[in-house]
């Protein structure tokens, strides 16, 4: 290992031990990307030189929480990646007796990506409505933040961030640092502190880590590489320091959610089909249909959720989407979920709570046309258990259809009613209720009345 990086492990070691007496926990922000590896790397070793010297007073008191947030739509292939180097390094760190804890933040379920786009009908992001990133990155770990704050009154947050990725993460770091001081103010949280001991690497050292020094809690980090060589682009070059002659060209690729639509093109899944993982296919696919769709009329509402009418001059609509095409695109994800199960069981591409809670909002909604349960059992051949927890459609339909037999019509609204008020028992928030049956009955009672208008007429 080159002075270098012993400088920088020794520096962990002095600001862990002797700089800050305090127990303030340390968080490490894991991707599981280069950097973030690097950055984990560094601080176990610190904490075994730390175990394994005498002369240290504190030794190892203050927690390390290796974060790890999943916005639940991550790439597959970094999703399978990530999970298995979390549970090494929840063993190695058990085993090894050092205080390194591993938490993975997900969304809030009415914040997941699914719920909001194929449940509320949002649009997918871009560029003026990038709506994700608060809702699937930043609020889940501010709250995990806010935990430890509330427990501990101050924290540490460790980043894997370098001067020399972007100019602009460049003028970020520099922003916020005080010189001389290896601590900064985090600009959103109070009592937090940030902490960026590798900002000075380039990236050849960043992967000349990755490539020389062996994993310490166990894992192998040509994983890794590859994962990044396959996801580099064709145009793209990225020079690296080769250990051996099976190092080829590595891009540093940046892996982000495989729904992503602020960006033109997924370069990275791209590339990963390009070099063999021609099973991505039908996700990248899907992803490049969702950005392509996002702005056709038919698949959008003229009214926005909060009864604004959203349309331009030019008679465009922006609203939310449709009834129909939030269940056409439910019915295509779960078609590609089913079938790239027979190659991967494992995988998941929306979760059944997501599923039971776009069907909450599909009936607070109004919308009683289109069932999720329905949607899945044709896709799957099988009941997922939703319309039963859901619908009410038992030993009462024979009581209401014998009670308004001369008036077919009002056993639809009693239904539509009961399945809203059946829905509350699965939601957080019960607000809102009220309203949407007195908007379902007012709707009706205007229906029936133009009805009887149309007859007399």
């Amino acid at each position: 290992m080159n002075q270098r990086f012993e400088n920088i492990i020794d520096e962990l070691v002095d600001q862990y031990a002797y700089a800050d007496t305090s127990n303030r926990p340390w968080i490490i922000g894991f991707s599981g990307g280069k950097d973030s590896t690097v950055l984990l790397t560094f601080v176990w070793l610190a904490l075994q030189k730390i175990k394994k010297s005498s002369d240290i007073p504190f030794q190892l008191k203050r927690p390390v929480y290796v974060i790890c947030n999943d916005t639940m739509v991550e790439n597959p292939i970094i999703e399978f990646y990530v999970n298995n180097v979390l549970a090494k390094i929840e063993d190695s760190a058990r085993n090894e007796g050092l205080p390194i804890f591993v938490k993975k933040t997900i969304p809030k379920l009415e914040n997941s990506f699914w719920v909001n786009v194929l449940g509320k009908g949002y649009p997918v992001p871009n560029n003026s409505f990038r709506w994700c990133t608060e809702k699937l990155k930043i609020k889940p770990t501010s709250d995990f933040i806010t935990e430890q704050l509330d427990g501990n009154g101050e924290a540490i947050i460790l980043i894997g961030t370098r001067y020399g990725e972007s100019a602009t993460r460049a003028r970020s770091i520099q922003k916020h640092e005080i010189k001389g001081k290896r601590l900064t103010k985090h600009p959103l949280h109070n009592n937090t502190f940030v902490y960026s001991p590798i900002k000075e690497l380039m990236l050849e050292e960043v992967w000349y880590v990755i490539n020389t020094i062996p994993s310490p809690w166990g894992f192998d980090n040509k994983v890794l590489y590859n994962i990044y060589a396959n996801a580099s682009a064709d145009d793209y070059e990225c020079p690296t320091v080769v250990t051996d002659d099976k190092h080829r060209t590595c891009g540093q690729s940046r892996f982000g959610c495989w729904t992503c639509t602020v960006v033109k093109v997924d370069k990275s899944m791209s590339a990963l089909i390009n070099n063999g993982e021609d099973w991505l296919t039908p996700l990248y696919n899907y992803r490049n249909d969702l950005a392509k769709n996002r702005n056709i009329n038919k698949n959008r509402s003229r009214y926005r959720r909060n009864g604004q009418l959203a349309v331009t001059e030019e008679g465009q609509h922006q609203g939310n989407y449709t009834p129909e095409y939030r269940a056409k695109a439910l019915r295509e994800l779960l078609e590609i979920q089913r079938d790239l199960q027979k190659i991967e069981d494992k995988l998941e591409l929306i979760t059944n709570q997501e599923l039971i809670a776009i069907q909450v909002i599909w009936y607070r909604d109004g919308i009683f046309d289109f069932k999720v349960g329905e949607i899945f059992a044709k896709v799957y051949g099988r009941d997922i258990m939703v319309e039963r927890q859901l619908d009410s459609k038992k030993l009462e339909d024979k009581v209401m259809q014998d009670v308004c037999k001369e008036n077919e019509g009002d056993i639809k609204l009693i239904e539509n009613l009961v399945s809203i008020q059946s829905s509350k028992t699965l939601m957080l928030s019960k607000y809102g209720i009220q309203n949407d049956i007195e908007n379902t009955i007012e709707k009706f009672v205007i229906a029936k009345e133009k009805e009887n208008e149309n007859s007399r007429g």
